[in-house]
């Protein structure tokens, strides 16, 4: 149901099944998947594909241009994958020519009031990002995260697999798979323990990224030294090679 109020570009495409209320505007260049629900009051602009069964609560703004001041109007673009829940007024921007010209979101993710996904940003799938988290340009957040209440991350930051950061945190160096961190800046707090018993990893898996963890951060190794002692591990143990792919090819480095 398409409600009278709402404004859709003659050159918006939108698919089954789609419910869009009041005062909500869909701009051109929007393609938009069945089944999903729009409240009143939400801006959509493009370029922007949108997948299945998404969910957009009021003042929501999605796709709109990026705040870096090198934009210069260019077509780049925001895509969104299916199933996700953006509550009231999340603001998520297209990307730049800076980077791969488009901001991609994943599915199954539950982004809370007030976040901001800015430029360029990669999310992945199952994410949550609670009330007033942002992200800043370029950063890359991994599937499983969680991102604390009003956390702050810095531009160009990766967030591993599995990461846990707790509220109010600045992340200002890249998260590895599996950390928990917290603090401004953030320092890593130990290992998210309870979101891999949640997901389901074996016990032996389990043990496997504890004893990682101690080599990445109790042994008093060199962040070199203990990516050399985990190689051997790594090569039978997909947890552990993510854990050690993740840290070697660190750009920003890693809280320690």
């Amino acid at each position: 149901m398409i409600d009278k109020l709402a404004y859709i570009h003659p050159n918006a495409k939108i698919g089954k099944n789609v419910t869009i209320g009041p005062w909500t505007y869909i701009g051109e260049d929007v393609e938009i998947g069945d089944n999903c629900w729009f409240s009143s009051h939400v801006v959509v602009k493009g370029p922007t594909v949108i997948g299945k069964g998404n969910k957009f609560y009021q003042f929501a703004s999605v796709g709109e241009d990026c705040q870096d001041k090198k934009f210069a109007g260019e077509a780049t673009r925001l895509t969104i994958g299916d199933n996700n829940v953006i509550r009231e007024s999340v603001t998520i921007h297209r990307g730049t020519t800076q980077d791969n010209w488009v901001t991609s979101i994943g599915s199954n993710n539950l982004f809370m009031a007030y976040v901001h996904i800015a430029h360029d940003c990669v999310v992945g799938s199952n994410v949550i990002m609670a009330n007033n988290a942002s992200i800043a340009g370029h950063v890359h957040v991994g599937d499983w995260v969680i991102l604390g209440g009003m956390t702050g991350v810095h531009q160009f930051v990766h967030i591993g697999d599995h990461a846990f950061v707790a509220g109010s945190s600045l992340i200002l160096k890249d998260v590895p798979p599996f950390v928990m961190a917290s603090g401004q800046p953030a320092v890593p707090r130990g290992l998210n323990s309870e979101g891999l018993k949640r997901r389901g990893f074996s016990k032996e898996s389990q043990l496997a990224v504890r004893r990682a963890y101690k080599t990445l951060y109790r042994n008093s190794l060199t962040v070199e030294e203990a990516i050399e002692q985990l190689k051997e591990a790594a090569v039978d143990d997909e947890h552990i090679k993510k854990l050690v792919d993740f840290v070697a090819t660190s750009s920003r480095g890693i809280v320690r």
